[in-house]
């Protein structure tokens, strides 16, 4: 074997941070013990996928708004469990949640289409892959081009509501919350997701335990850590309890349910029930008049 050959060889197993020799590089070496370029990259390419437990990659880097996006991937071990998919704007908004099936040679892939009212401003869009656990996970991002440009504003505006001590303020909303290893910074309503949106400063790993009310918030089904679908979550009707490591800074729990801000709606429901009962109230003063 030559001194490219040997080079090569190591690169390759440097690559994977492995030093044993599998049955497909002996297949890449042929009979002649020589490797060609072609064939040691392909050897590289399957040695570190078989070493990620789930990767994850596009067709392309950057698309239109009204394009199809190719996504496939791959998993090493295959358990039987679906990959869920979870895409995010520029605007830190979801535009779609959904679930793969794996193959039994454990690839995947599914198309999305940028056609659609969440995908209509460009920048950048990722794309997250999830096997199950946090440690099975990945992500790619792509770039979308020739649509609507933002000044990217994530908050609702808030009222002067006061909140107690064990209260956090999110949009003029008092939800009761504990909290260790770090502290909340701020807290938003996304009504677009359906969801709480908690900054924190983690300076340790920590617990937070959130409990909106069912007029706030309901269904909750989901927590986000730094854009990420969370395992380390307690849910138990509407008591929501994260373990989040050092270092994280936002939250996210999503639910299928979440209250706009108190005011033009609550306003709006108001006037409509007091105009009800006005006119319940004349039509049993009609009724008891006597008629002649």
């Amino acid at each position: 074997m030559n001194n490219r050959t040997s080079f090569a060889l190591l690169a390759v197993l440097t690559l994977v941070g492995t030093l044993t020799i599998s049955s497909a590089y002996a297949v890449a070496i042929g009979p002649t013990g020589v490797m060609n370029p072609e064939d040691a990259k392909v050897l590289a390419d399957k040695m570190l996928l078989e070493a990620l437990p789930v990767s994850v990659w596009t067709d392309k880097t950057d698309y239109g708004h009204n394009d199809i996006i190719m996504v496939k991937g791959q998993v090493a071990n295959v358990s039987g469990s679906p990959i869920t998919i979870l895409v995010v704007n520029p605007l830190n908004s979801i535009v779609t949640i959904a679930q793969l099936e794996v193959a039994k040679d454990g690839s995947f892939e599914t198309t999305l289409n940028t056609a659609g009212a969440l995908w209509k401003y460009d920048g950048t869009y990722i794309i997250k892959v999830n096997y199950g656990s946090v440690e099975k996970s990945n992500k790619v991002k792509v770039e979308l081009i020739g649509g609507v440009t933002f000044a990217p504003d994530y908050s609702t505006p808030t009222t002067d509501k006061q909140c107690g001590a064990n209260d956090i303020s999110a949009s003029g909303q008092c939800i009761p919350y504990s909290i260790s290893g770090g502290t909340v910074i701020d807290a938003t309503l996304n009504t677009k997701d359906n969801s709480i949106v908690i900054n924190i400063n983690a300076e340790d790993d920590g617990v937070l335990t959130i409990t909106p009310s069912k007029t706030v918030q309901d269904g909750i089904f989901m927590v986000l850590v730094d854009g990420e679908e969370w395992d380390d979550v307690e849910i138990v009707a509407n008591k929501v309890t994260i373990m989040f490591p050092a270092g994280a800074e936002q939250i996210e729990i999503i639910g299928t349910f979440v209250i706009p801000e108190f005011g033009t709606i609550a306003m709006m429901i108001l006037a409509v029930a007091i105009i009800s009962i006005i006119a319940i109230s004349a039509k049993s003063r009609l009724s008891i008049i006597p008629r002649y």
